[in-house]
């Protein structure tokens, strides 16, 4: 009981920010901006004008580790591998050349930018599969600090606001195809509501195009999270912080990771009731938006600012170079 009341002010606060985003982001026109973002910006501004270290950091703390572990078990419920079957092999093609830039190009920029691993990766993965829900699936997993992650969601989000404009009108002055537009938006575009609002803007077919390629590319957030726990895992071992020995599953991969693969495999081979994996896609998106909420809470707006434009620098050309290898691989293959 005691746990609980100490958690519970952080939660709450969390929550009713989370609300509050739910609410702004239904009333603006367009739905260009998603809730988790809405969340993670107004927590900011929050911490910045008023914010009780002590009454609230133990819930934040929770809010911003437990709740988001349990929200990434939930997203997998909604994970269908069936859908590569309806998208086909093209789909795959220009997204394995797309995850290759993003996560190859990355590695490069952020040398080139000095951006820190972390905060790198973040953003590549942001770029690469489908914005703030694969930076914040792959944030527990690398131990990322909150600073990162805010900093990784926004620059992609900035990104994302340029191309929701600039991709309808690009389609139509290179007179593309309901097709071609399709699948280049669907790979290329960073977050789901931003591919959406893109690409019916260009027309209803590519509308439904972009929204079936983009469904298979968020896929790529369970073979990535699986990746970079391993990676992390033994850069750990190298630098002295854990022991060498002998490698178990659960060493390697968190426990939240493993429940949220198997979530997507009961999903996949219809042992989940399509009504019961819909409200777990509910409830694990407004709890994402509650957690952005308790990592927006989290975060130091001096120590934000301090990080400066590098980080924005990177997923700029990063995302730049995404949308120019999607565009010449969908070129080819669908012509």
């Amino acid at each position: 009981m005691k746990e609980l009341k100490s958690v519970l002010p952080g939660f709450l606060l969390a929550t009713v920010i989370a609300i509050a985003a739910v609410g702004i982001e239904r009333i603006l026109p367009g739905h260009y901006i998603g809730a988790a973002v809405l969340a993670m910006f107004i927590g900011i501004a929050v911490r910045t004008i008023y914010y009780n270290d002590k009454l609230f950091n133990e819930g934040v703390q929770f809010t911003s580790k437990k709740v988001l572990k349990f929200a990434i078990i939930l997203l997998g419920a909604s994970l269908n591998f069936s859908i590569i079957l309806n998208v086909g092999g093209r789909t795959l093609m220009v997204l394995l050349f797309t995850l290759l830039t993003a996560f190859g190009g990355g590695f490069l920029l952020s040398k080139l930018f000095k951006v820190n691993w972390k905060l790198g990766n973040m953003i590549a993965a942001g770029t690469a599969i489908c914005g703030g829900s694969a930076i914040a699936a792959m944030a527990p997993v690398i131990e990322a600090d909150d600073g990162d992650v805010s900093y990784a969601i926004s620059s992609t989000f900035v990104f994302d606001m340029l191309m929701v404009v600039a991709y309808p009108i690009a389609g139509q002055l290179l007179r593309l195809s309901d097709s071609f537009f399709g699948f280049w938006a669907g790979t290329s575009i960073n977050d789901t509501s931003s591919v959406v609002a893109a690409s019916f803007a260009f027309s209803d077919t590519a509308g439904e195009i972009a929204t079936m390629v983009k469904l298979t590319r968020t896929l790529a957030i369970i073979p990535t999270v699986i990746v970079f726990s391993i990676l992390y895992y033994r850069s750990k071992q190298a630098g002295g912080e854990l022991k060498k020995g002998k490698l178990s599953l659960r060493g390697l991969i968190p426990w939240f990771i493993i429940a949220f693969v198997v979530m997507a495999g009961l999903n996949s081979v219809g042992l989940i009731p399509g009504v019961v994996s819909d409200y777990f896609r509910t409830v694990s998106r407004f709890l994402m938006v509650i957690a952005l909420a308790a990592i927006g809470l989290k975060t130091n707006l001096k120590l934000f600012i301090k990080t400066g434009w590098k980080p924005f620098g990177l997923a700029m050309v990063l995302s730049t170079l995404v949308v120019f290898v999607s565009f010449a691989v969908v070129y080819f293959i669908i012509g």
